[in-house]
């Protein structure tokens, strides 16, 4: 170990050592990269500095890189705060988390809200002027920029790790048991530094959110503790918001499912968030994915507005409980105008893809 301060190093010894080192942000390795004004927002003490940067400052172009939760996220508050707001991303579509066709209603909510999106472009390198970022350089053009926030995602902690000899699996995480054991003897992992099992591919995978990282760690500290418990795994539920819609998403997209090679159905509607009668009611996309032949649910996506998200745990249950799409269409949901039609949209969705099978 290594005293920070002094820079002292010495030897402590253990009899339970558990690793909580977390994920560090991906960066750019472009030229200009160490330009100040940009930032990668993954702490809670990042994300003071950014705001304390756009009050003081009141920077006004703004570019994001990376279309994913946090470029997403960061974009909507600096829309809110009244600044230009440009984002790029090298996909053909923002948030990959979710099908290309989902994820075009997610890149139609940006620009609605005046986003400039540039899709289909890499990062090159960021120009200067006097050591500060001056704009945003991708293949196809050059962004004025008085703030850059990168949005490239994080990788897993586990430099110590590899260093120590204990095997790293998914994304190079933290191979772990369902107790959150490594293989070497008292030895503990868990968090944002280490993998997850998929309940429906049935692989190790590695997903940084704290939902996780939070029920990891309480399964560690049990057994740590003395006592038994474990953790069965993860479906890969998430979401978010840009102004007033609402992004969900939980289980296997269409990529990762022909990865598997299964084959599969989709059932994907357009309904309403209330009785189409009722006041503020919405609309809401839902897909459904599931298996060919047996119906087992795969995967489901969600794109909305207000009470839109949310839905995605009934499908998120689903997957945990192993359901198939027929077990789903009769499903006893709440209903009442103010908070559904009288068939809820993921019932819809899931007939929609009954009727595929």
């Amino acid at each position: 170990m290594r005293n920070l301060r002094g820079q002292k190093e010495f030897r402590e010894p253990f009899d339970i050592l558990m690793i909580a080192t977390g994920a560090v942000p991906t960066y750019p390795d472009v030229p200009g990269a160490d330009a100040k004004g940009i930032y990668g927002v993954h702490t809670l003490q990042s994300g003071i500095e950014v705001r304390r940067v756009v009050d003081e400052e009141k920077p006004g172009h703004a570019v994001i890189v990376g279309g994913g939760y946090i470029g997403l996220e960061m974009a909507e508050a600096f829309v809110m705060r009244g600044m230009d707001v440009s984002l790029v991303e090298r996909s053909a579509q923002v948030m990959g988390t979710l099908d290309p066709d989902m994820g075009a209603l997610v890149s139609n909510a940006l620009l609605k809200i005046g986003v400039k999106l540039y899709r289909d472009e890499s990062l090159e390198s960021f120009d200067m002027k006097n050591g500060r970022v001056a704009a945003v350089v991708t293949d196809r053009r050059s962004i004025p920029a008085d703030i850059v926030i990168t949005g490239l995602g994080v990788r897993p902690n586990t430099d110590l790790a590899r260093q120590a000899g204990i095997p790293l699996g998914a994304r190079d995480a933290i191979k772990v048991n369902e107790r959150m054991q490594t293989s070497m003897e008292g030895i503990w992992a868990g968090g944002d530094c280490a993998e997850s099992f998929h309940l429906v591919s049935r692989r190790p995978v590695h997903f940084a959110l704290g939902t996780i990282a939070n029920k990891q760690g309480r399964v560690a500290g049990i057994n740590i503790g003395g006592e038994y418990a474990t953790f069965p795994g993860v479906v890969g539920t998430a979401v978010s918001k840009i102004c007033a819609v609402e992004v969900a998403r939980t289980g296997l997209q269409e990529k990762e499912i022909q990865a598997l090679g299964l084959q599969y159905v989709t059932g994907k509607i357009e309904s309403m968030t209330r009785a189409h009668y009722y006041p503020h009611a919405g609309k809401v996309t839902v897909k459904v994915l599931a298996e060919k032949g047996c119906g087992r649910l795969l995967g489901g996506q969600i794109v909305g507005v207000e009470g839109a998200a949310k839905r995605i745990d009934v499908l998120a249950t689903s997957l945990h409980a192993g359901f198939t799409v027929l077990d789903m269409i009769d499903l006893d949901l709440s209903y009442a105008p103010p908070y559904s039609p009288v068939w809820d949209p993921v019932i819809i969705a899931a007939r929609k893809a009954a009727e595929a099978l």
